[in-house]
């Protein structure tokens, strides 16, 4: 039976109807995206800190009068009393570290030793390395001009990362209070979320899935970027009462290093090696030594206690996510990026193996 026109008009103005909701419900989602984008980065920092240390708050709960504001606000307090002492060091360290390169500059004191002449014979490079280096020992402040329009890009760069550190660090200092007051009504967080995921993926799977979510969150800050965190603090310090120069940014390299699960050795063996080269066998020297090396070594104590307990994030998915995080955010992508990445790859793998029973495309129902 054929539809008759009146049915055909009714369809097609019901038609009509859906696409203008669509059309305005996307709209008004661009409109909300392109509001809310600016903080994006700071809300999701936020939150992976309040689901972080949400253990933490309600193991202190019940000892300050089940007040959920108050245990918040303590757990804020105490963190940034924590934190500002190692950022304020490292970053005076870099500073004084800049302000002697520019002194020795200036007052002549610096020298570089004249080359060899087996430089010259070196295959390939020899003879170009040899007339740099020459030039380098001889007329400083010459090579300098010389190379002065590719040094000004490079200098802008450097500066342009700093910048973005600081910023960085400024804004990890606003995440840690609004974490204060996620935790603050995490109860209620707790019952949206559920109720979101089961929005989106059925009743019966809501509360699963955001546990798993919880779990590889937990997991990954605490594992990976909460121990890399703390090697970075214990490590820089060290290098902070030693005077070594560059203290901040060799502390920055052991940071991005544990994120990208690679030993710390690599930072503080070479340091180890400078002092005693520089300053000798002493004292000082032999304790800063075993109090780095031991440093260096933490994440093999750490990762049994800090790593969260069944969520199994390889190691490359944490990589990608530290070193694309660093690319597309900056110092604060360093720390986004693992997290996110690792619950986008747990909860892909959720889905892949969550198949009905029994209605796969390659079975055959047996008779």
């Amino acid at each position: 039976m054929l539809p008759t026109p009146t049915a055909e008009k009714a369809l097609s103005h019901g038609l009509l109807d859906i696409l203008i909701r669509a059309g305005l419900i996307a709209v008004l989602v661009t409109f909300c995206f392109q509001i809310f984008h600016p903080f994006l980065d700071l809300m999701l920092w936020s939150l992976i800190l309040a689901i972080t240390i949400y253990p933490l708050h309600c193991k202190l709960l019940g000892k300050l009068g089940n007040n959920e504001g108050r245990t918040a606000t303590l757990i804020v307090l105490i963190a940034l009393a924590i934190l500002m002492v190692p950022i304020y060091l490292l970053g005076t360290s870099m500073a004084d570290s800049v302000e002697q390169a520019m002194a020795m500059v200036k007052s002549g004191g610096f020298h570089i030793p004249l080359p060899a002449d087996s430089v010259a014979s070196w295959p390939l490079v020899g003879n170009a390395l040899h007339g740099f280096w020459l030039q380098a020992a001889t007329d400083l402040t010459g090579l300098a001009q010389k190379l002065a329009p590719h040094l000004k890009g490079v200098s802008l760069t450097l500066l342009g990362k700093l910048a973005g550190l600081g910023m960085g660090l400024l804004i990890f200092i606003f995440a840690l209070i609004i974490a204060g007051i996620f935790m603050a009504y995490g109860e209620s967080g707790g019952r949206s979320a559920v109720q979101i995921a089961s929005r989106i993926s059925g009743p019966g799977k809501g509360a699963q899935i955001t546990e798993l979510c919880t779990a590889t969150i937990r997991a990954v800050a605490q594992g990976v970027v909460g121990i890399a965190f703390i090697q970075m603090l214990l490590i820089g310090v060290g290098f902070v009462l030693m005077g070594i120069p560059g203290a901040g940014l060799l502390a920055l390299a052991v940071l991005l290093l544990g994120i990208m699960q690679l030993p710390a050795t690599l930072i503080t063996l070479p340091v180890i090696a400078f002092v005693f080269a520089t300053e000798g066998a002493s004292m000082a020297t032999i304790a800063f030594a075993i109090y780095v090396f031991v440093a260096g070594l933490a994440d093999n104590v750490l990762k049994p206690l800090l790593l969260g307990r069944g969520v199994d994030v390889p190691m490359p998915v944490v990589l990608i996510g530290a070193l694309g995080g660093m690319v597309t955010g900056g110092i604060i992508g360093l720390f986004i990026g693992p997290v996110v990445l690792a619950v986008g790859y747990q909860l892909f793998w959720q889905w892949v193996e969550d198949q009905p029973q029994g209605g796969g495309p390659g079975e055959q129902k047996q008779t």
